[in-house]
């Protein structure tokens, strides 16, 4: 049986060839077999908003988002597709976070 890091792998995979309905159902699938694999929440999000399906991948960017919380990336990604959805003030939310981190993160300046 595959890991849960083989089946994001996979899903990764699938995204990147434009297989965006497979690539879902492996990130789902290795969320079931770890629902704290914080990257596959990541992947399971981007596939969603490509999909254009903006409120599961919201649900799915705040899942990051709530295991990753001190990560700027997490909160980008959230601000990226809430952006997409049109929520342009919960956008700008997440990315004064993202900027807010990234400003407290080590080297930075």
């Amino acid at each position: 049986m595959p890991s849960p890091r083989d089946l994001y792998r996979r899903g990764f995979a699938r995204f990147a060839d434009g297989e965006i309905d497979e690539a879902i159902a492996l990130y789902r699938e290795s969320i079931a077999a770890d629902p704290g694999l914080a990257i596959a929440w990541n992947g399971l999000s981007m596939a969603l908003a490509r999909k254009g399906e903006f409120a599961e991948a919201i649900e799915a960017a705040r899942k990051l988002v709530e295991l990753e919380p001190d990560d700027p990336l997490s909160h980008t990604n959230l601000s990226r597709i809430l952006m997409q959805q049109g929520d342009i003030p919960a956008a700008e939310d997440a990315r004064a976070i993202a900027m807010r981190l990234q400003m407290k993160a080590p080297g930075a300046s």
